[in-house]
């Protein structure tokens, strides 16, 4: 390679990757495709093209690559130590199967809308969760036991991941929200108005991208979901507040999921790098019907997106 050129040029990995940051997934697929052909054995590559397929739909190729993510380094997923086999599919008619979690509140609320699929077929169900959706998951119908300390449940025939029950279940199709419900309390009943999310978890690897910079002023009247602001103890005190909301406004965390899964219009704002790849590339998302997806076109000018969603909410919600 001549000195000074741009390495993605030869390297597909690099290419992909350059596109996916960018939320580019069809442009990302091809090159991604390459890379992990040219080294079948390397999880992360194989990890980036099922990233690029399910982001545009194709779950059905997607999820079986998917499921090697725990041997991905860096993603910090890791599977449990039951002594009992891996849930691979097989009939779950009168088996206890334990969904184990993975990755952070907004994905496990996003992929939590599977365990009633799998007790619907005659598997006894316990879902274990992160502590703050113990209360929120009890409306999905299954055993639920938050993720701490002693976990007292009954002696397990098999395990799952959580972000395998898609493909466990041959559930290629999305199934569709609400699932999660909130019960508005109180003044809040009448309240209405737009909730707003200006940041996430600050840990989060790309939150300097998709938070709101302090100070900016948002061109729309708001009330906070900050807990911090609204008391609330865990995820279902929000869902509670959410349930009293018009909308929702939220940047990429938790509270977007919530809110979809809840059903509730929500406009999530969305950075110009470092996209999650279940939004896809378009402004909707079969993930959550009432989502609104809000982009930024140019990296850190959150003016434009926000204006965005001042006429969309004054043209009537989601």
């Amino acid at each position: 390679m001549k000195p000074g050129a741009d390495p993605s040029a030869q390297d597909p990995s690099a290419k992909g990757g350059l596109h996916a940051l960018r939320g580019e997934w069809a442009k990302a697929e091809p090159h991604l495709r390459l890379a992990a052909a040219l080294k079948p054995g390397d999880p992360a590559r194989r990890h980036a093209l099922a990233l690029a397929l399910m982001a545009q739909g194709k779950l059905r190729e997607g999820l079986p690559l998917y499921a090697h993510r725990w041997s991905v380094p860096g993603l910090g997923i890791s599977r449990p130590r039951f002594d009992c086999p891996e849930w691979r599919g097989e009939d779950p008619a009168g088996r206890h199967i334990v969904i184990f979690p993975e990755q952070g509140l907004g994905d496990q609320i996003m992929f939590a809308r599977y365990a009633p699929a799998l007790a619907a077929r005659g598997a006894e169900v316990t879902l274990i969760c992160l502590p703050p959706l113990a209360r929120l998951f009890e409306a999905l119908g299954v055993r639920v036991v938050a993720a701490q300390g002693r976990m007292e449940f009954p002696d397990p025939d098999c395990w799952v991941l959580l972000g395998d029950l898609p493909l466990r279940l041959g559930a290629f199709e999305i199934p569709g929200a609400p699932y999660l419900r909130g019960k508005a309390q109180g003044a809040a009943r009448a309240a209405g108005g737009v909730g707003l999310v200006r940041r996430g978890n600050p840990a989060h690897p790309n939150d300097a991208n998709r938070s709101l910079p302090d100070g900016l002023t948002v061109p729309f009247p708001t009330v906070s979901l900050d807990p911090a602001h609204t008391g609330a103890r865990d995820m279902q005190d929000t869902a509670n507040i959410v349930a009293g909301l018009d909308a929702v406004v939220t940047v990429d965390t938790s509270v977007a999921h919530l809110a979809g899964a809840m059903g509730k219009p929500v406009h999530i704002l969305l950075p110009a790098a470092g996209v999650d790849w279940r939004w896809g590339e378009a402004a909707r998302t079969p993930w959550y019907p009432t989502a609104r997806l809000h982009r930024q076109t140019q990296p850190g000018d959150w003016g434009p997106v926000l204006a965005g969603v001042a006429r969309a909410l004054e043209a009537g919600g989601a």
